[in-house]
């Protein structure tokens, strides 16, 4: 079971949970206990930013309610240089090295909807 175990859960998998897409109820699994993720602040600015701009300021919001449950993972010093080493080998976003640099720094699995991180070790595309 996932829910006991930390994990990093990508701003693919949360936007598609929050807009209740087709897959929304296949990823509440990895959304509960929301305690138990770590939540890297370049997720809560993705997040937050789309939801904004597609459903307005209420629904980023209730994201932020949410997302205070999760254990905050800002970007610090050695998350940055990991990112940046990330990002050249894999050719990922600034974004989206952040967040597997912070899943690689806590040793945890990502998940991901997203297939830029595909093949990436410890990542679970879904």
């Amino acid at each position: 079971m996932i829910g006991s175990k930390l994990r990093v859960v990508d701003s693919s998998v949360w936007l598609e949970f929050l807009a209740d897409e087709p897959r929304a109820e296949e990823f509440y699994r990895l959304m509960e206990p929301v305690e138990t993720i770590l939540l890297p602040t370049v997720v809560v600015y993705e997040v937050s930013k789309k939801l904004r701009a597609t459903r307005g300021p209420l629904a980023a919001e209730q994201f932020i309610s949410v997302a205070q449950r999760a254990q905050l993972v800002s970007l610090d010093h050695d998350i940055a240089v990991a990112a940046a080493s990330v990002s050249l080998d894999h050719r990922l976003a600034m974004a989206d090295a952040m967040i597997y640099a912070t899943a690689r720094a806590f040793q945890v699995q990502l998940f991901t909807s997203d297939a830029h991180f595909d093949g990436l070790p410890g990542v679970q595309l879904l």
